[in-house]
């Protein structure tokens, strides 16, 4: 029995070992999601003088300072309900991190809310930390419309991980509401997890908000790491360790009997003894064997789902009956990608079926499973939301969610043309750069359209705009360009230094977004060659106007002028026109942009004419990058302080 004994205690003493240390000095600053309300607070310069005392306290409860917050450590709210202009903010850090990292999370969350000036509500959610400010009481607030699931784009190399995952993540969000605090971390057989909901939810707040992030996050197995969020609780799991082995709680008290079906596997936290370690080994090695039958998890085909986290496999068959056998009268359009058609799926749901115009080749299907598996985890309430794939059949096809008020190009030039009112337009506007700024800098992975166009922006039942085909451009082989070749040395939708040099940034999305804010409020092409008063791109046209200080004759003309005011429309085409400046860094990011666009009042804005722009040479001289050019921007985008605009 001794040697037996003596190697149970040494593989438990290995499985400790396997930990990665997890120390101070590490304050989880990965950012997993920030969102500015769309409305700003009045008056806003109380508001702003409000939020900004409001937030110092946060930071000093969380620095040990107490202030004037309600504090307990790692969580702290603090208001301002008397203020002329009231603020309510709530900051929380994970139990794991040590006073100084929270400190410097919540730092950096405050430093990313300053980009939404005087929104009237802001959240930002890290790995380490959650900070969230409103201007009305929100604190038992559990859930909100859009919470989402975070994937990893990296498989799990561990045998049985996925059903490892589950398993852990289920029993965390079962028993986190039942733990004092509403936290917990643990790990089983080499998966490592964390559940927890703000404080002031309670109980059963805790439990709705965890049950739904459970649904969120379960489609991500098996990818090495998972989180899920929502306005009351965090769920995370990972293959790596990211909380130090003495800061798990045995979880096994917490859980109801017959709730959990891995009752039996449960192993209590590592936190000394040989016994535990015994126990810890023991557990560990029947639980691998159990999961090795489990380990392959059927996702099987999937018609017709309409919440998912990862990509679904429609059956080819049934993709080809919705459509109609793929028929013209179904036809929605085509695109560089491929040809879209309505489908009507066997429970009724109708979708947008795209036949994906790629070369069938082995590396063409690899690179399309890794790509779909990415977008698949794209959810945003402006971008078009991808429900499947089929690669089994003779052709690789995306099923999209289906935009009844198809795209904006035809209520801007087509046969709805002048349909649009003011308000409509400008949401539009909005609404662009909030889901080009999600793909640039808010998801984990940066994705660059490379193709905004006003085809491209699809309009839901509300006409709120959707952002279509994008991560698609890496799938096409280096060969072959998405970009129309219509639009090859002018000035269209391509930004100069990615037609010419083929200099890829984010930047490039944001000159076409400054064509398409054109395009909208004028009404008119961007290549149109018939406009008046000589032949000229819509561009140069915007530029001339901008010069001889006539912008407001740049609006649509089917427009009603009681709708709008001219002060806004000019300052909005102007910073359309700074987005197509021809020095890339003088472009605004997208975030910053949505901060330009929601801002009252003049803003410093001086957009200078690209040196390219010339009626008599379309294309003129090097097209600049950020490395240089003859024309430098004046224009000042700073928002890196609270300050009222």
């Amino acid at each position: 029995m001794a040697p037996s004994f003596l190697l149970l205690c040494l593989l438990a003493s290995l499985s400790v070992l396997s930990w990665v240390p997890v120390t101070a000095g590490d304050p989880q600053t990965n950012l997993l999601n920030v969102g500015c309300s769309q409305y700003n607070a009045t008056p806003a310069a109380a508001f702003l003088s409000a939020l900004n005392a409001t937030l110092s306290d946060l930071r000093s409860a969380v620095s040990g300072g107490g202030g004037g917050a309600n504090s307990s450590g790692e969580f702290a709210t603090a208001s301002r309900p008397r203020a002329a202009a009231p603020v309510y903010a709530l900051a929380q850090c994970r139990p794991y991190l040590s006073p100084g990292d929270c400190a410097a999370c919540v730092g950096a969350a405050a430093a990313r809310l300053r980009g939404c000036g005087a929104a009237n509500g802001a959240r930002a959610i890290y790995d380490g930390c959650f900070l969230r400010y409103e201007s009305a009481p929100f604190f038992d607030q559990a859930t909100l419309p859009g919470s989402v699931g975070i994937c990893g784009n990296r498989s799990a190399a561990a045998p049985g991980f996925a059903a490892e995952a589950e398993g852990l993540v289920r029993d965390l969000a079962a028993a986190a509401p039942r733990i004092p605090g509403f936290a917990a971390a643990a790990e089983r057989g080499g998966v490592y997890g964390a559940a927890q909901c703000v404080e002031t939810v309670g109980e059963g707040g805790c439990e709705q908000c965890l049950q739904v992030a459970l649904g969120n996050i379960q489609g991500c197995p098996p990818e090495a790491d998972g989180r899920a969020v929502d306005a009351g609780c965090f769920l995370r799991y990972s293959d790596t360790a990211f909380f130090a082995p003495n800061q798990t709680i045995d979880l096994t008290p917490f859980l109801n009997s017959g709730k959990s079906s891995h009752k039996g596997a449960i192993i209590g936290g590592v936190v000394g003894g040989v016994v535990v370690l015994l126990l810890l080994g023991i557990v560990a090695f029947l639980w691998i064997r159990r999961s090795r039958k489990l380990e392959k998890v059927h996702r099987g085909d999937i018609l017709g789902a309409t919440e998912l986290q990862g990509p679904v496999n429609f059956n080819y068959k049934d993709l080809k009956a919705a459509t109609n056998n793929f028929s013209e009268e179904n036809k929605l359009g085509e695109g560089g990608f491929g040809d879209v058609y309505k489908g009507l799926l066997k429970n009724g749901k109708i979708v947008a079926v795209k036949k994906l115009a790629i070369a069938e080749t082995k590396k063409a299907k690899q690179d399309f499973q890794g790509e779909v598996k990415l977008i698949s985890n794209v959810h945003h309430r402006n971008l078009v939301r991808l429900l499947g794939c089929s690669s089994k059949g003779p052709e690789l096809i995306l099923v999209y969610e289906y935009m009844a008020n198809s795209s904006l190009d035809k209520y801007l030039f087509g046969e709805k043309r002048g349909t649009l009112n003011w308000k409509q337009r400008f949401d539009i506007i909005v609404g662009m750069a909030r889901g080009l700024a999600y793909l640039h800098q808010e998801f984990h992975v940066r994705i660059i359209h490379r193709d905004i166009k006003s085809s491209n922006i699809l309009l839901d039942d509300d006409f709120q705009p959707k952002i279509a085909d994008f991560g698609l451009a890496r799938l096409l082989p280096n060969d072959h360009s998405h970009l129309s070749t219509k639009f090859a040395g002018t000035l269209g939708y391509t930004a100069p230094e990615y037609a010419i040099h083929g200099q890829l940034s984010e930047k490039v999305d944001t000159y076409s977004y400054g064509v398409v804010v054109l395009e909208i409020i004028s009404g008119r092409k961007s290549n149109d060659m018939k406009l008046e008063p000589v032949t000229q791109y819509l561009l140069e046209l915007a530029w001339k106007l901008y010069e001889s200080g006539d912008l407001i004759e740049l609006v649509d003309e089917s427009l009603d002028p009681n709708e709008y005011e001219q002060e806004e429309v000019k300052r909005i085409i102007e910073i359309a026109l700074l987005c197509t400046q021809s020095t890339v860094a003088a472009r605004p990011t997208m975030s910053e942009v949505i901060v330009l666009m929601l801002s009252k009042g003049p803003p410093l804005l001086q957009p200078t004419r690209p040196t390219f722009i010339d009626a008599s040479s379309r294309v003129r001289g090097d097209a600049s990058s950020s490395t240089g050019s003859s024309s430098t921007s004046k224009a000042t985008v700073s928002i890196s302080q609270f300050s009222g605009r």
